[in-house]
């Protein structure tokens, strides 16, 4: 195979049914895409004569010389010859590749597509130049896709031709439903962590029906190459020490107080007034509202949003799918909590479409959660996977399906296996992920860290486990953008936690409870903008390896610290947390107090 040094960062199929094209003509159409930016052309016209296809596609190659840009002919090998351009596409039913290879050349890119694992794999082992993996999204403009892939089963694949040397360098592009409002996720949650991204994404409607095709493709351009807003921004210092992230606790804790960052909070009825009283205890400013049309005025007042599932209606999932897009379009931070995710088939359903939607900068939720949201993204790995390649070994265990979800371990994990499971399912979306608990894990793709704080009372009282969220997008807020959400989720656990325990201390029961944790609440978080962070003395944070969960790393604590002795989840909305509150912490606080 020929050396071939292609761009494949933006890659334009043409489509000239009417119901994309209209009546223009796709040549005009072509060469307003190529000045504003396509890196390769491929003409699909599946209805024309042979004749017609050789015109149009000698136009097409005239105008791609001029640029630089190759120009490919999807299936027609002999078009393809007749015009002298330089490569083809071929489906999965087209003519096979080594045929195409002895008509074309060794010179001539011949891309294959792929809906599946092997099909890449076989694709890669008899010579093809690059993949198109697809289809990514739903979409109009080509009936018959065998199935959706999403961007987790972009990833999957991705994955499965990274650990093979004769697949790893084999350019892929990701084809399928991608527009201006998707492609910078695509991009960024199909990367393998760390190893492997995608070459570049394919578009049809999103240059070829747009009104101004040039203005369409120097736009999806600029998001091709420019960083997401939800991405870490680069040459930003990652701590992973427990001591260093505790060090930038109260940065994260004063900013909230400093700039009182919107929380608009999309969640049940039940929770709402607790949740509002949460967040302006910890100096958010709280908009309770679950109308997904309203969503983009308030994503442009700098906040963030929290879309807890506490309510699954059909109404409300499309208010929060609106939600999340404008959300994402306008840069803001999103937090997603999958309340009772596991429950129903309906629910389930719920938790699909909304990863579908776009972009969670935090997934927060218990165990059985977090677990359900993760079988929900790999459900459909035994597809992905295809049938073995020819010469593959059906007993290998990389041409085995893996297992998936919540059935991918024991059930009663201990905490490097919890500590596993929110890592992976933070790689899996390229996101942080808040498992809550007796123990509270919070990972990101590359970092997993641990605390025992809290108190039982939080599991009594309706709402705290919603009220949870609501802190993490104020820290989120106000970190955003490219600041380290991982860090933010952090901050706002041990805000939460420290002070339940503090509060458990002064009340008489859950009824007393609730008054005494906002309170607790407000005062570590003013003491914190103030200077006086004794209540943070007392937390202990654990790093865990990302790779096997085993802690590698606890921050200085004196002995007689030691954290809360762990209980199961109590019954209820709120985390489980048993501990009795450390007498010590109290005594910082009410020391404070007696001193004002």
């Amino acid at each position: 195979m020929a050396n071939k040094n292609v761009d494949y960062s933006l890659y334009l199929v043409t489509d000239s049914t009417p119901a994309v094209l209209g009546g223009r003509d796709i040549c005009a159409v072509v060469g307003q895409a190529l000045r504003g930016g396509v890196t390769v052309v491929q003409y699909r016209d599946k209805t024309s004569d042979t004749r017609e296809l050789v015109d149009v596609a000698t136009r097409l190659h005239r105008l791609t010389r001029e640029h630089n840009v190759p120009l490919l002919i999807n299936d027609r090998v002999d078009v393809a010859l007749a015009v002298g351009c330089e490569g083809v596409h071929l489906g999965q039913d087209d003519m096979s590749l080594q045929d195409a290879r002895r008509l074309l050349g060794p010179d001539a890119i011949i891309g294959i597509s792929a809906n599946n694992g092997f099909e890449a794999i076989r694709a890669c082992y008899a010579g093809a130049d690059y993949l198109g993996v697809g289809a990514i999204f739903a979409t109009p403009t080509k009936a018959n896709t065998k199935s959706i892939l999403g961007t987790a089963g972009l990833q999957y694949i991705l994955g499965m031709l990274t650990r093979r040397p004769a697949c790893k360098l084999v350019p892929a592009v990701a084809i399928g439903g991608i527009n201006h409002t998707n492609v910078q996720r695509v991009l960024y949650q199909s990367e393998v962590w760390p190893f492997r991204r995608l070459d570049g994404v394919a578009v049809v409607s999103a240059i070829v029906a747009s009104p101004d095709p040039e203005a369409a493709a120097r736009e999806l351009r600029r998001l091709v190459r420019d960083p997401p807003p939800f991405a870490t921004r680069e040459g930003t210092a990652e701590p992973r020490d427990p001591a260093d992230i505790l060090a930038l606790v109260p940065g994260v804790i004063s900013a909230m107080h400093e700039t009182t960052p919107l929380s608009h909070n999309m969640t049940n009825l039940v929770v709402q007034n607790f949740s509002a009283n949460v967040a302006l205890a910890v100096g958010a400013s709280p908009i309770m509202s679950n109308y997904g049309e309203e969503a983009a005025d308030l994503a442009r007042l700098g906040g963030a949003l929290v879309v807890n599932m506490g309510t699954v209606t059909p109404e409300g999932i499309g208010n929060y799918i609106k939600a999340i897009k404008a959300y994402n379009l306008a840069g803001r931070p999103v937090v997603f909590d999958p309340a009772g995710a596991g429950a129903t088939a309906v629910r389930r359903a719920a938790v699909k479409a909304i990863l579908a939607a776009g972009y969670l900068d935090v997934i927060k939720g218990n165990e059985g959660e977090i677990a359900t949201v993760l079988d929900v993204e790999l459900e459909s790995e035994l597809r992905l996977k295809g049938a073995p390649p020819e010469g593959g070994d059906p007993q290998d265990p990389q041409d085995l399906p893996q297992q998936r979800g919540v059935d991918s371990g024991p059930s009663a994990r201990d905490d490097a296996a919890r500590a596993l499971l929110a890592v992976r399912l933070a790689r899996l979306r390229r996101c942080v992920v808040v498992m809550t608990g007796p123990t509270d894990f919070v990972a990101d793709p590359a970092r997993a860290c641990s605390l025992s704080h809290g108190h039982v009372l939080l599991s009594r009282v309706t709402g705290t486990g919603c009220s949870l969220g609501t802190v993490v997008s104020a820290a989120c807020s106000v970190s955003h953008p490219g600041g380290d959400r991982f860090v933010a989720a952090i901050a706002a656990l041990l805000l939460f936690t420290l002070s339940a325990e503090v509060a458990a201390g002064r009340c008489q029961g859950r009824g007393t409870f609730v008054p005494a944790f906002l309170d607790v609440l407000a005062d570590c978080r003013t003491s914190t903008a103030e200077g006086d962070t004794d209540w943070l003395d007392l937390a202990q944070l654990r790093r865990h390896d990302p790779e096997d969960g085993s802690v590698v790393a606890v921050n200085d604590l004196p002995m007689e610290l030691d954290a809360p002795e762990e209980e199961g989840e109590g019954e209820g909305e709120g985390e489980g947390k048993e501990g009795g509150a450390k007498e010590e912490a109290m005594e910082v606080v009410q020391a404070k107090e007696e001193g004002e």
